[in-house]
């Protein structure tokens, strides 16, 4: 009883932190659209679009303010997870594998960089920095070939603690790296890869990491950050995930890929608290990170029952194992409004998951 109050507490914190008051309402999905039209009101986001649903079906759809069902926009580190499934594709074929080293595919990373593993370079414990060092280009060049290029002179930063080898810190540039060696392997370029292991099996159609263009600030072959999707679109992967690598009766990952993405990838690397389960979720665990996605909650044994993939600019994908559901909120932050009123979409979105857990309990 008393965790229970300790969360319903740390939600109505958070409501309080980022969107004032939440209404709490008892019909359908009421509670949880109040909140995504809250902020659009509030003038955080010109539109929105939601949808909630289970490994069967879609529960719950809907569009706020500007927004259509078919509307598209940049989805920021949502991206990340589709990114991650992607390389688990070709590890399900065996052209890689979680523990090749960098330097098995980019012999020019003859330093530390080149000792990093595909699993490192996902779960943002290679030591690489995080974006490139500031005055310089930020990472959307025409191709993966071009970005690596500029990651190569750049310096691995170690952990300032002393005893330890490997720190988490949360990024992209890493990832590029990652997606280079997938073309390597592949012998094609990481959007047709996209395209062709994932995309077009889930019939998401609007869903592209290229070609490079100025939608939403992104929409290039960054990785951990330049995807374009729809609602309808990043629902099937989830419904995927969900279904354990199964969509519509087709295996697009098998079950293991499923697992290891979402298994804890941070092993004995140092994670500086608090970190984004802390503070969403008040969790103290340290496994934290999987391949491409956030562990917001697990249980005793250390198996995720809540996993993520926010981004800045306000799209969140979630699965909520406890229930059997996933959601997707797809929004895009309105320039100059980020801090505005201490509201932080990378933060703020979070919420929806508690939320739709007090919809489901109303509902039953």
């Amino acid at each position: 009883m008393k965790m229970i109050q300790n969360k319903l507490q740390f939600l109505l914190m958070i409501c309080l932190m980022f969107s004032g008051k939440t209404e709490v309402f008892s019909q359908g999905f009421s509670l949880i659209d109040h909140q995504v039209q809250t902020w659009v009101d509030s003038g955080y986001y010109h539109g929105a679009n939601l949808v909630i649903g289970n490994r069967q079906k879609v529960l719950h759809r809907k569009s706020f303010g500007n927004y259509q069902p078919e509307t598209s926009t940049y989805i920021a580190s949502a991206g990340k997870w589709l990114a991650s499934a992607t390389i688990a594709v070709l590890v399900d074929e065996g052209k890689l594998s979680w523990d090749d080293k960098v330097i098995k595919w980019l012999p020019a990373f003859t330093d530390a960089k080149g000792q990093a593993t595909l699993r490192q370079l996902f779960s943002h414990t290679a030591n690489y920095p995080d974006y490139q060092p500031r005055g310089r280009h930020r990472d959307d060049y025409q191709t993966l070939e071009e970005s690596v290029r500029y990651i190569l002179p750049l310096s691995i930063e170690m952990p300032s603690d002393s005893s330890v080898k490997r720190q988490f810190k949360y990024g992209g540039l890493a990832m590029q790296v990652a997606g280079r060696m997938a073309e390597i392997a592949n012998g094609k370029s990481w959007e047709t890869i996209f395209q062709e292991k994932i995309a077009h099996p889930l019939q998401m159609s609007h869903t592209h990491f290229t070609p490079v263009d100025s939608v939403g600030g992104g929409h290039s072959p960054m990785l951990g950050g330049g995807a374009v999707s729809t609602v309808n679109d990043y629902a099937h992967f989830l419904q995927m995930f969900l279904n354990k690598g199964v969509y519509k009766g087709k295996r697009i990952l098998s079950e293991k890929a499923i697992a290891e993405v979402q298994a804890d990838q941070i092993g004995d690397a140092f994670v500086k608290m608090p970190e984004f389960p802390q503070k969403v979720r008040a969790a103290k665990h340290k496994s934290i990170y999987g391949l491409g996605l956030w562990r917001e909650e697990i249980d005793k044994k250390g198996k995720a029952t809540l996993i993520s993939s926010p981004s800045w600019a306000g799209a969140y994908p979630w699965i909520d194992y406890k229930n059997g559901v996933f959601g997707f909120l797809l929004t895009h932050i309105v320039d100059g409004k980020m801090g505005k009123n201490n509201f932080n979409s990378f933060y703020a979105s979070p919420v929806l998951a508690y939320l739709l857990r007090s919809e489901l309990r109303n509902n039953h």
